[in-house]
């Protein structure tokens, strides 16, 4: 014990609020700190996701216009989802359905589906090893339908500005179901402007569509907020089990690094949305790409779990404090 605090708070730990008052009343957030300059803010009622997240007092995530949303306020129907997208550093999407809202087998699904609007059934947190570890189990479960059991564990580092989030995906019914996981990481200012630098160390890039792909030499490029931009999708591949994309900010010195297995996340899209107000990067690590699950049925990319069966992801963020280079 160190005799010079009378509690760990003083440095660093985890403390759980609750909001008072809008669309979040209700809603129980954990605030965490490292004590090295890490601070996050971790959503029980919306899939144990991060809603925000701050290295050194500068902010890395990019906050909708929506703010805090109760899932009370969830609407599953087409592209209802974004009437209740607090965005935050980890919107995480499936387990359903990612991407565009369409029809697969008889099955409607809504944009991104409903896991990002599901509370942990249970949660807790505990000091382990030099790290505070969350855990929380979120369940994607109905009557005569799937029934897909996330166990997720965030475990922040006390010795460095570092975490991983680590989820379990278990299919807990009894008929083979199709799923999907999409981590929608957002960035956004001050960390994102028109001076950050992007590295993204793919092999190949593929725009979405004809928008994105009229652009694609500036894909690595950000710039200043503008008025009725469209959104534009690229999707990278990398070279081997190594994902990685980081992005910094030089008039801060900071920045951070994504790292994850690129073989069992073998989907990653870049979000560029430069609008004012919508002013966001979105850096997506997913077992999909969001065109809708339907298409990834045609494509074979569609992932399926049989009874008992469980998988497990993992992402990992670093701040940085120069830019990196992969090459």
């Amino acid at each position: 014990m160190n005799p010079y605090i009378g509690c760990e708070s003083q440095l660093y730990g985890i403390e759980e609020h609750r909001l008072t008052g809008g669309r979040g009343d209700g809603m129980r957030l954990l605030i965490v700190r490292n004590g090295k300059g890490m601070e996050m803010t971790v959503s029980l009622d919306r899939a144990a996701d991060i809603s925000r997240l701050s290295f050194d007092g500068c902010n890395m995530s990019y906050f909708s216009p929506c703010g805090y949303v109760s899932p009370v306020y969830y609407q599953a129907t087409g592209s209802d989802w974004l009437k209740s997208f607090t965005a935050g550093f980890l919107t995480t999407c499936g387990l359903q359905a990612v991407g565009n809202p369409c029809e697969d087998e008889g099955e409607i699904l809504p944009l991104h589906g409903s896991i990002a609007n599901t509370p942990a059934e249970q949660a807790y947190w505990f000091e382990e090893k030099e790290s505070l570890i969350i855990r929380a189990r979120i369940q994607d479960e109905t009557l005569f339908g799937r029934k897909l059991r996330m166990h997720r564990e965030i475990c922040v580092s006390l010795k460095e500005n570092t975490f991983t989030v680590q989820d379990t995906i278990e299919n807990t019914g009894d008929t083979k179901q199709p799923f999907e996981i999409l981590y929608h990481m957002n960035m956004g200012y001050p960390l994102l402007d028109e001076d950050s630098i992007l590295e993204i160390p793919a092999r190949e890039v593929l725009p979405r569509d004809d928008h994105a792909a009229a652009d694609i030499q500036n894909c690595l490029k950000i710039d200043k907020p503008q008025a009725g931009y469209t959104e534009r999708c690229y999707y990278h591949r990398f070279k081997d089990k190594t994902g990685q994309a980081s992005i910094y900010q030089p008039k801060r010195n900071k920045g951070l690094k994504i790292e994850f297995d690129a073989e069992k996340l073998d989907g990653f899209t870049q979000w560029k949305m430069m609008g004012i107000r919508d002013y966001v990067l979105g850096l997506e690590c997913g077992n999909c790409y969001p065109d809708g699950r339907n298409i990834m049925r045609q494509t074979g990319m569609l992932k399926f779990l049989d009874p008992g069966q469980s998988i497990t992801y993992q992402v990992k963020i670093t701040e940085i404090t120069t830019p990196l280079s992969f090459s």
